[in-house]
């Protein structure tokens, strides 16, 4: 089995600064794009950002682009989004999203989700 599993969500005002990780666990044969999305209340999953598995390629929201970071590391099967200048309008739930190759599908890489984190700003 892979699991996906987020840390650091949590209330902050605005203008501050919160720091997300996920961490790929499991039967993890290779790791392809790894990203973030989030949902706040009412409203679709969207996608914040996303990275390709060499760490060049990085694609943004036009809302979080200049305040938001994402990153790998390979090595530790995990992705991170630095979020700063947080406003009001970033309160959502946050998953991670992988594509993963398991061990015991070699060949195939399937989409993953991890369970969620709580971000909520408050004005």
């Amino acid at each position: 089995q892979v699991q996906l599993v987020e840390s650091g969500g949590g209330l902050v005002q605005a203008g501050g600064s919160l720091s997300l990780s996920c961490v790929a666990s499991g039967t993890v044969f290779s790791i392809g794009t790894m990203g973030w999305y989030r949902q706040a209340p009412g409203k679709q999953r969207e996608l914040v950002a996303s990275i390709r598995s060499s760490g060049g390629t990085k694609q943004y929201a036009a809302d979080v682009t200049g305040r938001f970071t994402i990153s790998r590391s390979n090595a530790q099967s995990a992705v991170y989004l630095q979020m700063n200048s947080l406003k009001p309008e970033d309160t959502a739930v946050y998953y991670c999203n992988a594509l993963i190759e398991s061990s015991r599908r070699i060949g195939v890489r399937d989409t993953y989700w991890g369970q969620g984190t709580q971000v909520t700003v408050s004005s």
